[in-house]
């Protein structure tokens, strides 16, 4: 099973909430370099990067459990911006826009891989 990763919405849309939250991250306070700010652009990264590489597995097994690291990348990422919210970083409205922007990529996320595991090989 191999999909062109880069014409998948999913990742698509990861690389959005990964340049999303770079440019969030820009705004936090510097002592949370090594911490907060290294951890959000990490995990936010692997979204798509797991995309990406399950998208070349050879079956559709082996790409669900990409999908699936994905995804709680994705609530990783969630933790960590919630966590800003609750310590006031950064600016409210990036903050809003990162956590919609996660929460529709986790739907996404899950629907394909349910799309995935229910498809013909």
């Amino acid at each position: 099973m191999k999909h062109n990763f880069k014409s998948l919405k999913i990742w698509q849309r990861s690389m959005d909430l990964t340049d999303l939250t770079f440019e969030y991250c820009k705004e936090l306070p510097i002592q949370e370099r090594f911490n907060l700010i290294d951890q959000l652009n990490r995990s936010s990264c692997s979204i798509p990067s797991n995309i990406a590489e399950g998208s070349g597995k050879r079956t559709k097994i082996h790409f669900a459990e990409f999908l699936t690291t994905s995804l709680t990348s994705s609530f990783e990422v969630e933790t960590q911006l919630l966590i800003c919210e609750r310590r006031a970083y950064g600016s409210p409205d990036k903050l809003k826009e990162c956590l919609e922007l996660v929460a529709e990529i986790q739907k996404m996320i899950f629907n394909f891989r349910e799309y995935i595991m229910k498809s013909d090989d």
